[in-house]
């Protein structure tokens, strides 16, 4: 599903040049739940910004579904992400000024559906995440695994095959922590693929597969 080969990130300015990754090679299958882990600063954030389509290899491929995606152009890949990927950020990134509701159907805006298909696709993933009753509040009248909750009906809420979480649980206590991953996991049964970056070993030991980045090289 998701395939990097000999894949290497450079950032350069005009005095200085950053190797953020190198060296990857990495095959994320149908239905996998992996996770990647490394400490701060090592590139594992760049490596999902790289899966997610929002940043681009300095050398080597990037396949998604087979396809080798590093030639196309922006607007191939913007409905791509839109489509097939969900994301999931470690603070959220809710609209504060929009309601629940309004915060979940916003990545279907970019669809051509109707309102009330917009409106009913919203309410099933808000059901999913168990958060019906709390679809007029604002973000900031929900606890923060509440929000979590709701950025994780966003992103489902166009039923991609591919989420990507960047440390979902790190911004919230234990016991939201783990009420978050248990929706990751079940999420996972239901046949989603699903990259995490995390910190925490307890959530990493859940995924089926753990990926080590040290010093943007992959070691295990």
């Amino acid at each position: 599903m998701i395939k990097l080969d000999n894949i290497e990130k450079v950032y350069r300015t005009s005095r200085v040049e950053t190797v953020a990754l190198m060296n990857i090679n990495l095959e994320v299958k149908e239905g996998e739940f992996i996770s990647i882990m490394g400490p701060s600063g090592c590139g594992k954030s760049t490596l999902l910004n790289l899966m997610g389509l929002l940043d681009a290899p300095t050398k080597g491929q990037l396949l998604i579904n087979g396809k080798e995606i590093t030639s196309y152009k922006d607007k191939y890949l913007a409905n791509l992400r839109n489509q097939e990927i969900g994301f999931i950020f470690q603070s959220f990134h809710l609209v504060n000024d929009l309601s629940v509701l309004d915060n979940v159907e916003i990545p279907l805006l970019y669809r051509k559906i109707s309102s009330s298909q917009r409106r009913q696709m919203a309410l099933k993933a808000l059901e999913h995440v168990g958060l019906t009753a709390r679809i007029y509040h604002f973000p900031s009248q929900l606890s923060g695994g509440q929000q979590q909750r709701v950025a994780i009906a966003r992103a489902i809420v166009g039923r991609p095959k591919i989420l990507l979480a960047d440390e979902p649980t790190g911004n919230l206590d234990s016991k939201m922590g783990e009420e978050v991953m248990n929706l990751l996991v079940g999420l996972n049964e239901e046949k989603t693929t699903i990259v995490m970056v995390t910190h925490d070993k307890r959530m990493a030991e859940r995924t089926k597969r753990i990926v080590r980045i040290f010093d943007g090289r992959q070691v295990g």
